[in-house]
């Protein structure tokens, strides 16, 4: 069975724009670059050429990787979606019990995943703790640093 690959519309934007970018900047500036490097002769010692060969492979494996996740793409709208639940594209409002401090994440996929600027992965610790939980429940989370206590303070999907 073919594993899906949730990820919110932002994310399938930026994929569709990189893999894009890719072939229609990266990828005609490297047969580019591999002509000019040809151009100055000896192929068997052209350190040029070679580096542009190995450029050329990773972008071919690049694309072939974005066009995978891509095609296996479950897109999800969080605008779409409503409820006091935490489910995947929600954002979610927590208290750390602690020290009272107030974290927001939204949920997203793997290969959106931003913790600094508070979009953490689906697989993460904390988003599988806080899956289908709701509002005003308490959970603890397990992560590298040791158990946090959190608060579900809001779910908003936007």
């Amino acid at each position: 069975m073919v594993q899906r690959v949730p990820m919110t519309v932002d994310g399938y934007r930026k994929m569709k724009a990189q893999l894009r970018h890719l072939r229609e900047v990266e990828r005609p500036q490297n047969v580019r670059d591999i002509e000019v490097a040809r151009s100055h002769g000896d192929l068997s010692e052209n350190a040029e050429y070679h580096a542009a060969k190995e450029r050329q492979a990773m972008l071919d494996a690049q694309m072939k990787q974005l066009e995978s996740k891509i095609g296996l793409a479950e897109v999800i709208d969080p605008t779409s979606l409503s409820g006091e639940r935490v489910v995947f594209g929600a954002t979610v409002t927590l208290e750390n019990l602690d020290n009272d401090e107030e974290v927001v994440y939204q949920i997203v996929g793997d290969d959106e995943a931003e913790p600094n600027e508070g979009r953490i992965s689906l697989s993460s610790p904390v988003a599988r703790a806080l899956i289908g939980k709701e509002i005003g429940d308490e959970v603890l989370v397990q992560t590298p640093g040791g158990a946090r206590g959190y608060e579900i303070m809001g779910v908003e999907f936007k």
